[in-house]
């Protein structure tokens, strides 16, 4: 290398660019030789950063509703008080909007391992824990007062005891809210109105057998896709709470609302058992108080939102609201007494009777 320098030299002057680029060349071999000796000799530390970014714990958490509603929010709000409460050692990543698994893929996912956390409707899980059923029982809880008392009580506690298998486990039950029903084949005051209506409904028993006391139609079709089959009117409405019905657009394309709060929709947050207990004490410690505080703000705040939501949809659209009446609440809760009957023994005499108690206290 060194005579071939030097003949160059006995030519031409070379430029300072050439001279540049050989020079740059000679750094760049000798950078190589000396990296490849050291890599083959001895091996790369990392730094306590890089050690603490490869050791961190993920947690992947689906749901299918949107950000912007309270289960969408309480997983958000979980996920920053998991990566305080732990300094950094668990990373709880949301992905809502059924962007890893549909609301129907989850709950195997979940026991699969491939996700650590989901949050779905009570509804939908209601043949794999049958006591569930309540919280899905027509005009079960009168007031948000009922509601509160039941998820955080004895009800809660009867319910989640029970929400366990070698899969996976129940670590907090979140409120979404009373649920309205949405239509376009006119309005909805009375039992009758369902006659000729077909429903978009989850999976789930008890939902099922509603609509059957209402003697509607009914679908089992997927949330996100709830909205596509209201458009093309394969299904004429839906029930939901208010920040579902508003952060899916379904008033745009619903002719009628009733504010009827004729069922409480409940999320049952569900964690994999098999990555739960390959975790420290301390972490599970850790993120068993975050669920705390996260459930508290859910609880909180879910009334709130719907509140909000009812105002923006009567701001943005001119969808025909009707607010039933406490004479006509009445008739309703008499056309799905049969619900209750089909339900009793598969619920459970104790969770029965406490939900007795409930209602009477609070009605």
């Amino acid at each position: 290398m060194l005579q071939y320098f030097q003949t160059f030299q006995r030519g031409a002057p070379m430029k300072k660019v050439q001279w540049s680029l050989i020079v740059s060349i000679m750094i760049g071999l000798m950078v190589f030789t000396v990296y490849n000796f050291r890599a083959k000799g001895e091996d790369i530390h990392f730094d306590d950063e890089q050690e603490d970014l490869t050791d961190q714990i993920v947690i992947k958490f689906s749901h299918v509703v949107a950000e912007n509603t309270p289960k969408g929010l309480a997983a958000q709000r979980f996920a920053k008080l998991v990566q305080k409460k732990t300094n950094n050692k668990v990373k709880v990543e949301v992905y809502p909007n059924g962007m890893l698994y549909s609301d129907e893929a989850e709950f195997e996912a979940l026991k699969q391992g491939s996700i650590q956390m989901i949050a779905p409707a009570s509804t939908k899980i209601t043949r794999t824990f049958s006591e569930l059923a309540l919280l899905d029982l027509p005009y079960a809880f009168p007031n948000y007062e009922a509601v509160n008392k039941a998820l955080t009580g004895n009800i809660r506690d009867e319910l989640l005891a029970n929400v366990k298998n070698d899969n996976m486990f129940g670590l907090a039950i979140w409120n979404n809210g009373f649920k309205q029903m949405t239509t376009s084949s006119g309005p909805l005051t009375g039992p009758s109105d369902f006659a000729d209506q077909h429903f978009r409904v989850m999976t789930g028993p008890v939902i099922q057998a509603q609509f059957e006391a209402l003697h509607a139609e009914t679908s089992q079709i997927p949330f996100n896709r709830t909205y596509q089959n209201l458009t093309n009117q394969t299904i004429t409405g839906q029930e939901n709470t208010l920040s579902n019905i508003y952060s899916k657009r379904f008033y745009e394309v619903q002719t009628h609302m009733t504010i009827s709060n004729h069922g409480l929709l409940s999320y049952v947050v569900l964690m994999n058992q098999g990555f739960w207990d390959k975790l420290s004490p301390e972490l599970q410690q850790n993120i068993q108080s975050a669920m705390k505080e996260a459930t508290n703000w859910n609880h909180q705040h879910a009334v709130k939102m719907n509140q909000q939501a009812l105002k923006r949809i009567k701001e943005q659209s001119d969808i025909h609201i009707y607010d039933l009446p406490p004479e006509r609440k009445e008739v309703w809760r008499r056309q799905f007494e049969e619900v209750y009957d089909r339900f009793d023994e598969e619920i459970g005499k104790s969770l029965m009777e406490e939900l007795e108690e409930l209602r009477e206290k609070y009605k």
